[in-house]
Formats: C-alpha cells, sequence, structure tokens
C-alpha cells in the first residue's frame, strides 16, 4: 500500500478534564501471556491475527480509533514501554512508572498491513508534541511506535523519514519513540471499550469523539463499513 499524505491532529489543549481524572477502584492487571486474561478475549479466537504496539496518548482515544479500523479485529488497552512488573492505572496515570498507555492490535495482514497501521497512528496524533496529547500530560502519554522485528524497525523509520521529508509537520520536531517492544500489561477490565462504553462522560465527548472523527474525516479509506 502506498505512503499517504498525513494531516497533523490538533488535540483540544485547553479542556480541563484528562484521561487521569477519572480514576476507579483497583482491579488486578493480567500480564501478557498469561491464560486467565479477561472474559472478553475468552470469546473469540485471536491466534490467527498479528499483532501491532502502539502508545499516543490516552488509550480509551487510541483505542477507539483502531477499533474503527478495517482488518483490525480488536484493540485493547494496556501499559507498556516501562520496567515496573505489573503495574496498575494509578500508577501510570499518576506518572509513577515508566511505562506509557497503549494499545495491543489485533490485525489481519490479509486486509491491513503494518505499514498501514503505521499510517494510522501518526496519522491519528500529533507526534511532534513531547510527553503530551490534547489535555494529558506526563510521559505516560509520550508517543512511541514500538517494533518486535527489524522488518517493522525499518517500516517506522522509514516513514518517519518520509514524513520529515515532505515537511508535514512544518519543521517542528517528531518526538515519536521507535522502541523495541519487550511487555505489555493489560489494563484494568473497565478501560476496555471505554469510550463505547461511556459516551456521556465529559472526557469522551470533548476529547475523544473529537479526536476520532478528525481521523475518520481523513481516513475514510480505511474504516470499517460500520464506522463510517
Amino acid at each position: 500500500m502506498k505512503f499517504i499524505n498525513i494531516l497533523v491532529f490538533i488535540l483540544f489543549l485547553g479542556i480541563s478534564t484528562s484521561c487521569q481524572s477519572f480514576t476507579r477502584k483497583k482491579v488486578a492487571v493480567v500480564e501478557e501471556g498469561n491464560k486467565a486474561t479477561y472474559k472478553q478475549l475468552d470469546k473469540q479466537n485471536l491466534s490467527k491475527y498479528e499483532t501491532a504496539y502502539f502508545a499516543s496518548g490516552c488509550f480509551w482515544c487510541v483505542e477507539a480509533i483502531f477499533e474503527s479500523v478495517k482488518g483490525v479485529k480488536e484493540v485493547i488497552s494496556g501499559y507498556s514501554g516501562g520496567k515496573e512488573k505489573n503495574p496498575t492505572y494509578e500508577q501510570v496515570g499518576g506518572g509513577m512508572t515508566s511505562h506509557a498507555e497503549a494499545v495491543k492490535i489485533y490485525y489481519d495482514p490479509k486486509v491491513i498491513s503494518f505499514t498501514a497501521l503505521v499510517q494510522v497512528f501518526f496519522g491519528s496524533h500529533d507526534p511532534t508534541s513531547l510527553n503530551r496529547q490534547g489535555p494529558d500530560r506526563g510521559r505516560q502519554y509520550r508517543s512511541v511506535a514500538f517494533y518486535k522485528n527489524e522488518t517493522e524497525k525499518k517500516i517506522i523509520s522509514d516513514y518517519i523519514s518520509l514524513l520529515k521529508s515532505e515537511n508535514i509537520y512544518d519543521g517542528a520536531p517528531i518526538t515519536t519513540e521507535v522502541t523495541a517492544f519487550e511487555k505489555f500489561y493489560i489494563a484494568e477490565d473497565y478501560h476496555q471499550d471505554y469510550e463505547r462504553n461511556n459516551p456521556n462522560n465529559s472526557y469522551i465527548r470533548n476529547v475523544s469523539v473529537p479526536r476520532l472523527n478528525r481521523f475518520k474525516e481523513n481516513f475514510g479509506d480505511y474504516l470499517k463499513d460500520n464506522a463510517h
């Protein structure tokens, strides 16, 4: 699939609420690789799908964006990029770990390529905003493109080079970290499908939904039929 030009999506900067504002009771976190994850995963066989990992701000927003993309079977919110084991939302959201809020994407490579997912990643957030997306600030909201092998690393690096050569961001430096994937920790159950399950939440209405809609306006060819 050919590379496409990306418009920079500037999120709301004046919203007072943030992803971390809605902290709830602690729920046990399950480490990647364990069989007992959560009920939603038990209902489907995901073994035939490839996986990809990205971080670009509040995972409620990022999950909803990738869920709308054709070829994506499932998106899981969680934590990655840090060294601490079994982190909680309170720890990560409060900036007490080295993890970022991240998503794990199960996708069908026959329908959508890793290159296309990288395009979606860069096209759905501002990669020049250091440790911040919209109202969410801190390294836990940093931009990270994780790679599992050298092929994925080259795809990410080549795409960043293309964005720079085409001056997509008017000379602003791209701050996205290109990081080898190590471990993903699944977030507490109430974070999964948060945007879909909490449509009246003020953060969802004022930040997540507008961000998703901007993505849809510019990536119509990538959307599932029911996501238009």
